[in-house]
């Protein structure tokens, strides 16, 4: 990405989305970022998604209240469902109906409130879990979308650029950047049900990524397990 004066970073308290946040704020003049409670299981990670803000330096921090949970189709809204424990061919059902989607649109209506032109999501879609908006060509959807939907890019002739940095990058390499940046992980959570305290379970597909990334980084992983190997 350029060098934008402003960038919305949408937030999760992850360990994308904080190297996301980094690498947004090497680039950009100042940067907001967005963060959802949306009903999820893993309704601790927003605790890392105050955590990496507050050792960021924030031109402003909002949480979003979004009821994903009521209409359920995913293990991380749903309580009924379990969380698998190996990776799973095809979508797996940890992945939640048009989040993305959703999270991506309230981000466009808030930059556009900001005159904000640059999204930043920390979307991935090398080691993933195999989610269908996490694809380049999704991205390209949305950012099509972006153009014809709002009027910044109608009228203002400002259209938004929706950024993906490590889109195409692998889970060794996300942290290896983050790591030249300074991203401090130890802040961040990965988990899909992580427990009160904030410590990782250690076997869902978050959990696997996020401990082999590290592993092939050659790297320290300083998550807290609850779980021994």
């Amino acid at each position: 990405m350029g060098a934008p004066e402003a960038t919305l970073v949408l937030l999760s308290g992850g360990l994308d989305s904080a190297t996301t946040l980094a690498i947004a704020q090497a680039c950009s003049g100042r940067c907001h970022a967005l963060s959802f409670d949306y009903g999820q299981r893993n309704i601790i990670e927003l605790q890392a998604a105050r955590r990496v803000a507050a050792h960021s330096s924030l031109a402003g921090h909002k949480f979003m209240r979004i009821d994903l949970a009521a209409l359920g189709g995913s293990a991380l809204t749903d309580l009924q469902l379990a969380v698998p424990q190996e990776p799973a061919s095809g979508v797996p059902i940890t992945y939640v109906p048009a989040r993305n989607t959703i999270f991506l649109a309230c981000a466009l209506a808030w930059a556009e409130v900001l005159e904000i032109d640059d999204i930043c999501i920390g979307i991935n879609a090398v080691d993933y879990s195999g989610y269908p908006d996490c694809r380049p060509e999704y991205l390209e959807a949305f950012e099509k979308l972006a153009r014809l939907a709002t009027r910044a890019g109608t009228e203002a002739h400002r259209p938004v650029r929706i950024h993906a940095p490590l889109l195409r990058l692998s889970k060794a390499e996300i942290i290896r950047r983050g790591s030249d940046l300074g991203v401090d992980y130890s802040l961040t959570l990965s988990c899909y049900q992580a427990d009160a305290e904030g410590r990782a379970c250690r076997r869902c597909d978050a959990c696997r990524l996020r401990s082999e990334g590290f592993q092939r980084a050659g790297l320290r992983d300083p998550t807290r397990y609850y779980r021994p190997l």
